[in-house]
């Protein structure tokens, strides 16, 4: 049985299919490549990281260089930008955690 990260996904771009810009072709068959070898996750934040460098309409170029759909990487684009505002909250809520057995300084 194939796994999935074993396929790399042809890109469907004009360029790609016509092969005219041979640069731009390696570029979405590296990107294409890396998204192979990455998890599901990872592989959402990067799309949507790429998405946002190249600004208006990169999700639906992203969509069809990557053979995702524009909802993940929307996605990913939203994590990434969540996960950079808010990098110096905390993890967990105040008190979260499992409690002390016992205090560390004994009270008298």
């Amino acid at each position: 049985m194939e796994d999935a990260r074993d396929t790399v996904h042809a890109c469907g771009c004009r360029v790609c299919g016509s092969g005219a810009d041979t640069s731009l072709v390696e570029l979405h068959q590296a990107i294409n490549r890396v998204m192979g070898e990455l998890r599901e996750k990872d592989r959402r934040r990067l799309a949507g990281l790429l998405a946002g460098d190249i600004g208006r309409g990169g999700i639906q170029r992203l969509a069809e260089i990557t053979g995702l759909s524009r909802g993940t990487i929307r996605r990913g684009a939203r994590e990434i930008a969540v996960a950079t505002a808010g990098s110096g909250r905390r993890m967990r809520r105040q008190g979260g955690g499992r409690k002390r057995l016992e205090k560390k300084r004994p009270e008298f």
